[in-house]
């Protein structure tokens, strides 16, 4: 039941887009609320699911928190995010001129 409880969230185009972004490197909250277009609570709630199942890690920096991926133990997980694209082909296509804000 718990393998198929983390897969269901995978289910969700806007975390399985987090998953992929996180694939190469841990984002900030107000990267991601760039690059996704959303509210800062509307990526923080699907963080929050994320990080409840143990699919994500977060560290706080001052007032920011920073996420990365936590998949090590979960290769059906892993599996997943092996198909999708690389964080910079992500990045093409959600933001085309992105250039990362100052967090700090």
């Amino acid at each position: 039941m718990e393998i198929s409880d983390k897969l269901k969230l995978l289910g969700d185009r806007t975390r399985l887009t987090i998953l992929g972004l996180l694939k190469d490197k841990e984002w900030c909250v107000c990267d991601l609320v760039e690059i996704l277009n959303m509210s800062q609570p509307g990526v923080s709630q699907h963080l929050r699911k994320l990080k409840a199942q143990g699919i994500v890690n977060e560290t706080r920096r001052g007032q920011w928190v920073y996420y990365s991926l936590n998949v090590e133990d979960k290769p059906y997980i892993q599996a997943v995010l092996d198909e999708l694209p690389d964080t910079q082909t992500l990045l093409s296509l959600l933001k085309p001129n992105y250039t990362p804000a100052d967090c700090d």
